[in-house]
């Protein structure tokens, strides 16, 4: 992934995605300690469904990059 290049997804779509609820028992966890290791980006410390499924949750950094 270039670093120019960002992929996104809007909440709501990832935590009502079946394959994500099957993967991630804690998502919001997952999404926090992503967000603090500079992995991906989302606007608030805390999404909730519902409430926050317009938020964009950015990919910043590919998984492989060093």
């Amino acid at each position: 992934m270039s670093r120019d290049r960002a992929t996104q997804v809007k909440f709501g779509a990832l935590v009502r995605d079946d394959e994500v609820a099957n993967t991630f028992e804690a998502l919001n966890g997952t999404l926090r300690a992503a967000k603090k290791r500079g992995k991906l980006t989302f606007a608030g410390e805390l999404l909730l469904q519902g409430a926050h499924d317009d938020v964009d949750v950015v990919v910043v950094e590919s998984a492989g990059a060093t």
